[in-house]
């Protein structure tokens, strides 16, 4: 149980002061007045006075870049028996006087110029980042009553030169995507129309601020998730594998995705359409090096994209899921299976109407996500076939089984997991021959 009384802390404080061995509890006691001592005489000018007002022993500040009084400072820390906080000061990038001046650029740096420190830009197609941030450019041109919010991340989202252009309708909070999110609520009571861009991983910290301050309300909050799906080098920590799932069971929730770069554009656009909170999710990296139209065009509401027709099995795909479906199925082509391709668009609300015009036409449905199984896209449609109940018709889901992902290469991790052209090809080939009605895809190895 927690000890939520000063006095009773105190109190078991002092009762493991009696029970230590008495020339001990000397030495202790010795080191505490010490410490109390400088305490007084330094307490005004280091940040240790408030850190103990808390029940807290202060140590610090500490060169971080000085190894050996690191280790004696960790070592003393380890043998002082109550809650301790270590005060380590580090310089972001020491030794690079590039990483130094800018620590911001170097925070998820890729290759790089040593010589300049100028980042090395391997290929011409933009990433998503860049497509959201030249977007927005321009719809806050278009659109006076536009605002962005981040939580601590305006160069990794692309609000760094959106706030450049706008300084007064940016609004970075620092690391507080609960408050960001409350924060766009009141001013989406205001008339605006909040853009909060935060990482699918990050805005799992405001779930409870979305249902209650933007769903509950049925408030104009568009969320931008980028870096959703598999992010690889970060780790697990930064997986966005989730969002599909924990954003799909909030009512009122539109929930988009695009297939390429040219269709989040546009799917920008659509979001203002909705009078109600929409989220886009998108992946980390460059798009799919489609023409970008000059255009800006807002999607039909709702609807998803047949891309190929097929009599033999209809992969249902969402975002960046849809093109190694397609390259899947020139592969099935050659074993003369007839496999079609939906771009789904929206999670949520699903396009009912081509969804059952697919499943009169064709026996087979497999969906794919770059999303956890659990309660994701597939989950989705599974939903609505047992509401209809349409039980004629095999599914398979591909996704995310239940675990967390490990650290590696995207492509690499779509691999194992069976999300590229080849794990989709030898998927459909298992479930073509199996005669059960619903299978639970279990990819990767």
């Amino acid at each position: 149980k927690a000890i939520a009384s000063p006095r009773a802390f105190q109190l078991v404080k002092f009762t493991r002061w009696l029970a230590r061995p008495f020339p001990k509890n000397i030495q202790l006691w010795l080191s505490d007045l010490n410490r109390r001592w400088r305490k007084s005489l330094l307490g005004f000018f280091t940040p240790g006075m408030m850190i103990e007002a808390f029940g807290y022993h202060y140590v610090g500040p500490i060169d971080g870049h000085h190894l050996e009084q690191l280790i004696y400072h960790l070592k003393r820390a380890k043998r002082i028996d109550e809650p301790i906080l270590i005060h380590i000061l580090t310089t972001k990038g020491k030794g690079y006087a590039y990483a130094e001046e800018n620590p911001v650029d170097f925070h998820g740096i890729g290759p790089f110029d040593v010589k300049t420190g100028n980042g090395l830009k391997s290929s011409e197609i933009p990433t998503y980042t860049e497509v959201f941030s030249q977007t927005m450019l321009r719809l806050f041109e278009e659109h006076s009553n536009l605002v962005a919010i981040t939580a601590a991340m305006p160069q990794g989202t692309g609000l760094d030169k959106l706030a450049q252009r706008f300084p007064e309708r940016v609004f970075d909070q620092g690391i507080t995507e609960p408050h960001c999110v409350t924060f766009a609520g009141g001013l989406a009571c205001a008339g605006l129309r909040p853009v909060v861009a935060i990482y699918s991983t990050f805005l799992q910290r405001a779930y409870d601020q979305i249902l209650h301050d933007i769903c509950l309300q049925n408030l104009p909050v568009i969320f931008c998730l980028d870096r959703a799906g598999i992010v690889g080098e970060d780790g697990p920590t930064h997986s966005g594998l989730f969002d599909l799932s924990y954003l799909r069971s909030l009512p009122n929730m539109v929930i988009m995705a695009p297939k390429d770069e040219n269709e989040f554009q546009f799917m920008l656009k659509t979001a203002l359409e909705f009078d109600q909170p929409v989220a886009i999710r998108y992946p980390r990296g460059r798009g799919e090096g489609v023409k970008m139209d000059k255009e800006l065009l807002a999607l039909p509401k709702c609807k998803a994209e047949l891309l190929k027709p097929g009599k033999d099995i209809i992969i249902f795909a969402i975002g960046n899921m849809v093109y190694p479906s397609l390259k899947a199925t020139e592969m099935l082509s050659e074993k003369g299976i007839k496999a079609g391709v939906v771009n789904a668009r929206f999670a949520k609300p699903l396009d009912k109407e081509l969804l059952l015009k697919l499943v009169q036409d064709c026996p087979r449905l497999m969906t794919v996500e770059e999303n956890v199984l659990a309660g994701g896209f597939g989950s989705g449609v599974l939903e609505w076939l047992e509401q209809e109940k349409i039980d004629w018709v095999k599914v398979l889901r591909l996704g995310i089984p239940d675990k967390f992902i490990e650290h590696g290469a995207p492509a690499q991790l779509r691999e194992i997991y069976g999300l590229n052209p080849q794990g989709i090809f030898n998927q459909v080939l298992k479930f073509l021959k199996t005669k059960e009605r619903i299978i639970k895809a279990v990819p990767g190895k």
